[in-house]
């Protein structure tokens, strides 16, 4: 599968897409993403007030989806790193996704405080920690969007679904897989049926039992399109019984629970860590007031059930919440602390000058004023984690109107080569992160036995020496290419450059509050403006920027996806038409 350049796919995808694409369907997040590394209010005048469908401009997405379906059930490891290989091209092809850099994780952590730890999907866990007094005061976000485990998209939530709620595995200190309400599993010899069984004695917070029935329940209420769950779509890999239940089944007594898969995946014990997999009691879900239009509305105030190490008694909405020990968690003894307090905020001002009073002991949040000042405290840390910050073009807006599907790929191209990514990280992010010109990230493993943004013999980039699909470092060929791309595209320059006020271009650049995320947004409104491009940039408090986000109520957006397991399919699969997480709105 040889391949330097993409002309013959992005030919092919053009022309498919000049007949319209199918149409179906945060963070960030996981979107996977965080808000704290990254996350009609004003009526600025912008080429997108509406955000009709614009098939004429949006690329056909059917060939996408069916390769997504391909690789979840390709057995032939090699056949299977090739197909994503060849959805990365595709999707790069479109230019709708805008990588900028790849993720480092960075927070500050008082030197007292000790047993708080990470992974490389952003995950962090509270619930082991020790502190003086027993007491811990951090912050990793604002008011968090929702804290279902299975409607939760974002990395803020997933640390709190981790503190409080269990899954049949998890992640210990050194990054290693566990069980955890697991006590074993067997796997059959065709890798194909997984059997668990439940460790004895396990309980909801509120003292009833917790049984491999109630992990039953919460899978196929993950899958079931009622649920409406973005990650829905990580249960593709079982089989089914129907169209509408998965093939899983807990024992009659409850104390086992047999999942069968539709392809051997290496990396299901992962899923089985991932929050949204993690059992919900059924009676309180099912029981709250508002269910019917709300599957989430049993935990939208303190004093939910839960099965983790904490609790949550507290919630002083936009403001606090307080975790206090669940005693029937089934390690409670190993729980030192007493309380955990959540500063719920993302006044970067605020938050540091709590971390220095003390008032805090762990932040999530380093501000870019501040990085010089703490980067080389022993308060600081920094993980690796795998994982892209990337900005993304909706590719039904207006912007795009009257756009042929060549044209519309052509300025998002454009616009992408514009950006100085160099600078970000050297001014903004001040990190060390690497800048990024492929979506899927560095380190990731290809599922067979290598690393995936590797050139070989089977696969080269398109940018062969770069090994992404463009050169992030030569700004100043970019900014022609840039100009040569969109004079294609139907934009005329005058002499000097810059775009005519015959053919303007104008935008909006959606983004939550954060400070980091709104300078990020600020520079590339300023790489913009070297053609004459106007770019506004609009920031909404971050749950409202989630919900916007999903609905594609945007032009252009910030964007940031951590892994939430170490395989390509799982940055490849969220931009399937019918994902929750397809925040560019891809064949819709």
């Amino acid at each position: 599968m040889k391949r330097k350049y993409l002309a013959l796919l992005l030919a092919a995808s053009m022309a498919a897409g000049t007949f319209a694409g199918c149409g179906a369907k945060e963070e960030t997040a996981k979107s996977t993403e965080t808000e704290t590394e990254t996350e009609a209010e004003t009526d600025t005048e912008s080429a997108s007030t509406e955000h009709g469908p614009s098939s004429e401009a949006a690329p056909a997405w059917d060939d996408y989806n069916e390769r997504i379906a391909a690789i979840r059930t390709e057995t032939d490891l090699a056949k299977r790193e090739a197909l994503m290989h060849e959805a990365e091209d595709e999707l790069m092809s479109t230019w709708a996704v805008v990588p900028l850099y790849y993720y480092n994780d960075v927070y500050l952590q008082k030197t007292d405080v000790t047993g708080i730890y990470g992974n490389q999907f952003g995950f962090k866990y509270f619930g082991f920690a020790q502190a003086p007094g027993n007491t811990l005061a951090l912050q990793i976000a604002s008011e968090p969007d929702k804290l279902d485990p299975a409607l939760n998209s974002t990395v803020d939530g997933a640390c709190l679904a981790i503190l409080a709620f269990s899954g049949l595995y998890a992640y210990n200190e050194e990054g290693e897989l566990v069980p955890e309400l697991a006590e074993n599993y067997e796997m059959s010899e065709d890798g194909m049926t997984y059997t668990f069984t439940m460790k004895d004695g396990l309980k909801w917070s509120d003292g009833t039992p917790l049984t491999a029935k109630d992990v039953e329940y919460s899978w196929q209420r993950l899958a079931n399109p009622d649920t409406g769950a973005d990650y829905s779509y990580l249960a593709d890999i079982i089989a089914r019984k129907d169209d509408d239940t998965l093939d899983v089944a807990a024992s009659e007594d409850g104390k086992t629970f047999t999942v069968k898969l539709k392809a051997p995946c290496a990396y299901f014990l992962d899923l089985c860590a991932f929050p949204a997999f993690y059992p919900v009691p059924q009676a309180s879900v099912e029981g709250a007031e508002g269910y019917a239009d709300n599957p989430g509305a049993w935990c939208t105030e303190a004093g939910f059930v839960t099965s983790g190490p904490f609790t949550c008694t507290e919630w002083k909405h936009n403001e606090s919440m307080t975790y206090e020990p669940n005693p029937n968690y089934y390690a409670a003894d190993k729980v030192s602390l007493t309380k955990i307090q959540f500063m719920l905020s993302s006044d970067d001002t605020a938050i540091y000058n709590a971390f220095k009073s003390g008032t805090l002991q762990f932040t999530d949040t380093v501000a870019t004023d501040i990085m010089e000042t703490v980067k080389d405290t022993p308060e600081f840390h920094k993980m690796s984690t795998l994982g892209t910050y990337y900005s993304g073009f909706n590719v039904n807006s207006d912007l795009f109107k009257g756009k042929t599907v060549e044209q519309a790929a052509n300025m998002r191209k454009a616009f992408t080569l514009l950006i100085d990514r160099q600078y970000i990280v050297d001014t903004i992010g001040q990190a060390g992160q690497e800048v990024a010109n492929t979506f899927i990230p560095t380190g990731m493993a290809d599922g067979n036995g290598g690393e995936f943004r590797q050139n070989d013999d089977a696969y080269t980039y398109p940018v062969e020496d770069a090994k992404g699909y463009f050169d992030p470092t030569d700004m100043e060929a970019n900014v022609e290419e840039a100009r040569k791309l969109l004079e294609s595209a139907g934009y005329q320059f005058d002499e000097s450059g810059m775009l005519s006020p015959d053919t303007p271009i104008s935008m909006v650049y959606l983004t939550n509050d954060s400070e980091g995320n709104v300078k990020i947004g600020e520079a590339i409104q300023q790489d913009f403006a070297v053609l004459g491009i106007n770019l506004t940039v609009e920031s909404r408090e971050w749950s409202v920027f989630l919900n916007e986000r999903k609905e594609g109520k945007f032009d252009f957006c910030r964007e940031g996806w951590l892994a939430d397991y170490n395989d390509p399919i799982n940055m490849l699969e969220m931009w399937e038409t019918s994902s929750g997480n397809n925040d560019m709105q891809f064949g819709r």
